[in-house]
């Protein structure tokens, strides 16, 4: 999700039994700096995508936490005063810390975008379903921004073509097979037999 989408998302839009969320509103900055909720960033952004069992117990927990459960226009992360979350402010008290003890420094918010897409597509998952969980307009965004396979990724790819290619017991093997049949010499060809064991001019 964007971070437009994080802080603009609605108890409402969280379905913990059927395990989904929605993305249908977000929140950005507009004119003066004031807090504008509006729709996703295009159409493709809204989306109904499927939660990782784990994800949707920890949110059930933070909205039992906070007794806002069965307050569907309340949003699900706000600051201390339950107001709609600003960048710089969180950034600084939170984000940055947390990188540092990470020992991810330098790291931003968007990359988790990056990273998400990257694991979606390393583990097969179709660049179909990938766009539409990050809510990418254009399938060639997903795998020209986000989805630059890691070196573990082309060293594992490198490794598929040698066992395929060249593995030494599997290619004698195919070798075998596909070699075209040569006659053999002497009396088992059937030319040299009629030739009286020599090959016809």
């Amino acid at each position: 999700m964007r971070w437009s989408e994080v802080i603009g998302l609605k108890v409402g839009c969280l379905d913990l039994k059927g395990g989904t969320l929605t993305v249908a509103e977000s929140i950005t900055r507009g004119f003066g700096g004031q807090q504008v909720t509006g729709p996703p960033k295009s159409s493709a952004g809204n989306r109904t995508v499927t939660l990782p069992s784990t994800v949707a117990d920890l949110l059930e927990r933070h909205l039992s936490a906070l007794g806002i459960s069965e307050d569907p226009d309340a949003l699900v992360l706000t600051n201390t005063e339950g107001a709609p979350i600003r960048y710089d402010n969180w950034r600084r008290r939170v984000w940055l810390p947390a990188t540092r003890s990470a020992g991810c420094e330098g790291a931003g918010f968007h990359d988790l975008r990056r990273l998400a897409a990257t694991a979606l597509v390393l583990s097969g998952v179709d660049i179909k379903t990938a766009q539409v969980r990050l809510g990418h307009s254009d399938p060639r965004m997903t795998l020209a921004v986000y989805a630059s396979a890691p070196v573990e990724a082309d060293r594992s790819a490198a490794e598929r073509l040698e066992s395929r290619f060249f593995d030494r017991g599997e290619n004698e093997s195919t070798r075998a097979k596909i070699a075209p049949k040569r006659a053999k010499s002497g009396v088992d060809d059937p030319q040299t037999r009629s030739s009286g064991g020599r090959n016809p001019r």
